[in-house]
């Protein structure tokens, strides 16, 4: 009865902040990015109002998900400040109740809530990204030139089997050509047979042609064998360029498991995975950021200086946020370049934040 008690009471403090982030972080990036783009759309290409409206809700499950780790570090923050203030926390101190006691509900749920932004980041964002790209490209952009698309994926399937994956560096649909190419040929039973890497593509008399390229083997048991080297070759692929501007995807609109199993199906034949495995990393890493920014805010709010108003540690929690994302654009620019591990220059940020989260933590029984 007593531990529940207590959990009610920290939950308590922290479930109104939370939400209320949830809804004014959302504001923000709505009001800084979606509604702005909307406005410039109706106003100046005079989009219909329904297809902005659909584009809206199409981008809105990416927006909730970002702010769901600024949420958790609002949330703990003011609610360990409302509670520091209204020396709840002194009291649970002098009957010998540790911080880390009093961690744990926050550290439970900031888990189930990241385990839950990580499905929708692998299920519902994804969706809502392809359906905007696309509604941009055929709906909204249909009258306007062609643009060049960079790092994107096809999939080809016949009969409901995976036949190849393409990847490209660059697609200039308006050209129809390509640059920094590798496409994967699978047998019928699914495994990986051949690959193809290539340094540039044209659409010439309704096929696709490659140039300085290399063929490649590989056997069941995952061994890889240079077969040849040639100067140009045809590719296996019917697709017009405007066929293949429709059906490619971006790496930033794959879940992580699309990534991981098209990185684990390349990663022995090319060094252009170096830059998804990076972003595979990030993928996974964010939305835990969630448990960290929890534990960094309860630390924070339950030290001294934590003592203050709900305007302070509104700002405090923007503060956070922004040098987490700061340290997370350069880990991610630095693992690009080939300087930090992909796994260092995904996981970076969040392994930099959670030791001076536990150092707020260990703080606060020793103040």
């Amino acid at each position: 009865m007593r531990r529940r008690l207590l959990n009610k009471l920290i939950l308590g403090s922290c479930i109104g902040p939370f939400m209320f982030g949830i809804l004014i972080f959302v504001l923000i990036f709505v009001a800084g990015d979606l509604l702005f783009q909307a406005a410039k759309l109706i106003i100046e290409q005079g989009v219909a109002l329904g297809v902005v409206t659909r584009l809206f809700f199409y981008r809105l499950p990416e927006v909730i998900v970002m702010t769901i780790p600024m949420s958790s570090l609002l949330s703990t923050l003011l609610g360990m400040s409302t509670l520091n203030a209204g020396s709840e926390l002194i009291a649970l101190k002098s009957l010998g109740i540790p911080f880390t006691r009093i961690l744990r509900p926050v550290f439970t749920a900031s888990v189930l809530i990241s385990i839950i932004g990580f499905g929708l980041n692998e299920t519902i964002v994804p969706f809502g990204a392809i359906a905007a790209d696309r509604l941009m490209k055929y709906e909204i952009m249909k009258n306007q030139a062609s643009v060049i698309q960079e790092k994107v994926f096809l999939r080809d399937e016949q009969n409901g089997k995976l036949k190849r994956v393409l990847y490209i560096d660059e697609l200039d649909p308006e050209k129809g050509t390509l640059s920094g190419i590798m496409m994967h040929e699978f047998d019928d039973d699914g495994h990986l047979s051949h690959t193809l890497n290539a340094r540039n593509g044209m659409w010439q008399n309704t096929q696709w042609w490659v140039e300085d390229g290399r063929m490649y083997d590989v056997d069941r048991e995952g061994e890889i064998r240079l077969l040849v080297r040639f100067e140009r070759q045809r590719l296996a692929l019917k697709l017009s360029p405007e066929q293949l501007q429709r059906s490619t995807r971006r790496p930033a609109d794959m879940s992580a498991h699309e990534l991981w199993s098209y990185i684990n199906q390349g990663e022995a034949v090319d060094s252009q995975v170096s830059q998804l495995w990076v972003m595979f990393h990030l993928k996974t890493a964010i939305p835990w950021a969630c448990v960290i920014m929890a534990v960094l805010g309860a630390g924070f709010g339950a030290s001294r200086r934590g003592r203050s108003g709900g305007g302070v540690g509104f700002g405090i929690s923007v503060v956070i946020v922004f040098a987490y994302y700061v340290v997370m654009s350069l880990c991610r620019a630095f693992g690009e370049a080939g300087t930090l591990p992909p796994f260092i220059a995904g996981w970076g940020p969040n392994i930099l934040f959670l030791f001076i989260a536990l150092y707020f933590a260990w703080r606060v029984d020793r103040v």
